[in-house]
């Protein structure tokens, strides 16, 4: 019989997780209005928008590189692979913006929950058991919620073939799966500001490629005003924030509750729509708020039968002693390139 520990809730880990995942979250729903509002001045332009964030993480983590003078721990061409990823995951939702409502793609970034999940226990050797996972469906519920909240209230109006939009997000929302589990493996098996690092440099060079073939044109469409300028910088700030914070999350708390945490998106989208926007909102966000919160809760909450096999902490032993569980010396070789 499961049993489920609440003052397991009380670590300092899980507090710190569960608050720098809601400051992630609010990080990623302040991007994804400006996106949204590029979107609806007609700003056709995916990569370009998060290129600066790429840049800027380049030059403040690979200028700490140098400085330190840090030995690279892993292969280069891991982290191409990762930012190459990444940098099309974001174009894929971006893009998704141009066809669909704000509302859906934050909806539909629930695909990648399902995605980490499988990747984690397939990968990472993560074990999921009924806490975790009734702490997910609770999560899922929340947002279902929102949903019906935008029908009710007749605000899923929005995009011009959402059918195309709906599909451009579930693609990019398994990029981004692939991306955050990458990501938790290589920060707790080789180094973060490396990895910050190449990320931003690679996601520079792969974004400035894409621009130069795809969004030429559209750039120069654009009249270039402070009003035009200001909203590439925010996202900038946001990207270069949201990284930043990002591997920290995943670090401590693991890519699963990193998905998680980003649910909570669509609820501080509605209080952006109260105070800055006056709108007014359906009760059932606020409910679907409360789903979300003690879904994320349940999901930190340890259960005793874990505790006594050996327990709360298996999972993250598991991730960050991956190579000598398995006895896998010759594989970390190759990822970092030491002798064998």
């Amino acid at each position: 019989m499961v049993c489920f520990d609440f003052n397991g809730i009380e670590t300092k880990k899980t507090l710190i997780g569960l608050g720098l995942g809601q400051i992630v979250s609010l990080v990623s729903t302040s991007v994804s209005f400006t996106t949204s509002e590029f979107a609806r001045k007609g700003i056709n332009v995916p990569t370009s928008q998060a290129f600066l964030g790429y840049v800027l993480l380049a030059i403040v983590y690979g200028g700490t590189m140098l400085y330190r003078g840090s030995t690279i721990q892993a292969k280069w061409y891991y982290y191409l692979l990762l930012a190459l990823v990444d940098v099309e995951g974001n174009f894929l939702v971006y893009k998704a913006y141009q066809n669909t409502s704000m509302t859906s793609v934050m909806l539909l970034d629930c695909w990648a929950i399902p995605c980490v999940l499988v990747l984690t226990w397939l990968f990472l050797n993560t074990k999921y058991r009924l806490m975790k996972i009734s702490g997910v469906v609770i999560c899922i519920v929340g947002v279902v919620m929102v949903v019906f909240s935008d029908v009710h209230a007749g605000d899923r109006a929005g995009g011009n073939n959402p059918v195309k939009g709906d599909f451009l997000v579930i693609a990019g929302a398994t990029l981004y799966a692939i991306s955050n589990v990458s990501q938790e493996f290589l920060v707790k098996n080789a180094d973060r500001v490396e990895l910050m690092s190449f990320l931003g440099l690679f996601g520079a060079i792969i974004g400035a490629i894409q621009i130069s073939i795809f969004e030429r044109d559209a750039l120069k469409a654009i009249h270039w005003s402070p009003g035009a300028v200001l909203p590439f910088l925010g996202i900038a700030l946001g990207v270069f924030l949201f990284y930043s914070l990002v591997t920290v999350l995943l670090k401590t708390n693991g890519s699963a509750m990193f998905t998680l945490s980003l649910l909570t998106s669509d609820m501080w989208a509605v209080l952006i729509r109260i105070f800055a926007y006056h709108e007014k909102v359906d009760w059932l966000y606020y409910l679907a708020f409360a789903t979300t919160a003690i879904g994320l809760i349940i999901y930190s909450m340890k259960e005793e039968d874990q505790e006594e096999e050996g327990g709360g902490e298996v999972a993250d032993e598991q991730r960050t002693k991956l190579f000598d569980a398995v006895d896998s010396e010759s594989v970390r070789n190759s990822l970092i390139g030491a002798p064998p």
